[in-house]
């Protein structure tokens, strides 16, 4: 039953047996009322996060990396941006969706994103991100590779080696090779450098914080061209037209809908970090939830006619 249980199967939560084989042993009651209403909302804000989100960034990050080696360098900016936000919508929205389909069973999951791209620095990050993923790699790879024991050469050496193999869990390409090594050397730099009083992942940034937010963000950003090109060369290319600030013709839709699209993923991402949950809308007066529903169903039925995108980790 834990390995088929059809919620989290393709792309998780990657659940642990021993979390989630108890709560099939006992007596479930059939989601209503409020654990009914906050499954409905975690379904509808992952579809949203899926549709209007990912989805409807998508074409735009398609049409960059197809021109890595030409595409002048704001379109290859808009593009990662979209990548980065293509990803989040997409996996987080899955996860959401997952969620809400095991609470209306009476099975709670664990959460898995918490708002990543407010992150003050990389570890954050890395806390808030497919958190079980990471929480995975940490117990299963990290500390029985020594952890944080012994010197800081070898605290160094073992995060890199767990975030090496975290990239090749995506896959055996270079590409996720280095961006598995981006991210090893993201957090040795960090933890050499790091201050002791940076606060708590789950903290509201500050406006003092947000110069570090946006270089997390961007730091973060720059990995996803490795996990999103399909060559070593394509995401060279790719790099090489950003920090050359190579010239070329701007798509003004592809800006259009990526930037509206970050807008309200920073949104979504704030409201849920004020209110400590996911169903933060549930909060909200009245009056304010039903132009949110409206504004959701409009944007449902502008975004919802193309092709449907395949889940991005559904190939891993």
């Amino acid at each position: 039953v834990f390995v088929a249980f059809f919620p989290q199967l393709v792309a998780g939560p990657i659940e642990r047996a021993r979390r989630l084989q108890p709560q099939f042993t006992v007596r479930r009651k059939v989601a209503r009322g409020d654990d009914l209403w906050t499954a409905l909302h975690l379904i509808g804000l992952g579809l949203f996060k899926k549709v209007v989100i990912a989805d409807a960034v998508a074409p735009y990050v398609n049409e960059a990396f197809d021109a890595a080696g030409t595409a002048g360098w704001i379109t290859l900016l808009v593009g990662i941006v979209g990548f980065s936000l293509q990803i989040y919508g997409d996996f987080s929205g899955y996860s959401h969706i997952a969620r809400g389909s095991a609470r209306l069973l009476g099975i709670e999951l664990m959460v898995n994103f918490n708002q990543p791209y407010l992150s003050r620095n990389i570890s954050h990050f890395w806390r808030t991100w497919h958190i079980s993923l990471s929480t995975w790699l940490r117990d299963y790879l990290y500390i029985p590779l020594g952890g944080n024991r012994g010197t800081e050469a070898a605290i160094y050496r073992n995060l890199m080696i767990t975030m090496l193999l975290g990239g090749l869990w995506h896959g055996a390409a270079w590409t996720f090779v280095t961006w598995g090594a981006l991210h090893g050397g993201y957090l040795a730099v960090h933890r050499r450098f790091r201050s002791r009083t940076s606060g708590s992942e789950t903290d509201m940034p500050s406006l003092r914080s947000l110069p570090a937010v946006f270089v997390t963000f961007a730091g973060v950003s720059l990995t996803w061209i490795f996990f999103r090109a399909a060559t070593f060369t394509e995401a060279w290319d790719y790099l090489g037209g950003l920090l050359t600030l190579r010239p070329g013709e701007v798509s003004r839709t592809a800006v259009w809908i990526v930037v509206p699209a970050l807008l309200v993923t920073v949104i979504i991402d704030i409201a849920q970090r004020r209110a400590g949950v996911h169903e933060a809308i549930i909060q909200w007066p009245a009056a304010v939830r039903g132009l949110a529903y409206a504004a959701a169903l409009m944007a449902f039925v502008v975004f919802s006619g193309d092709a449907p995108v395949p889940f991005i980790y559904f190939q891993f």
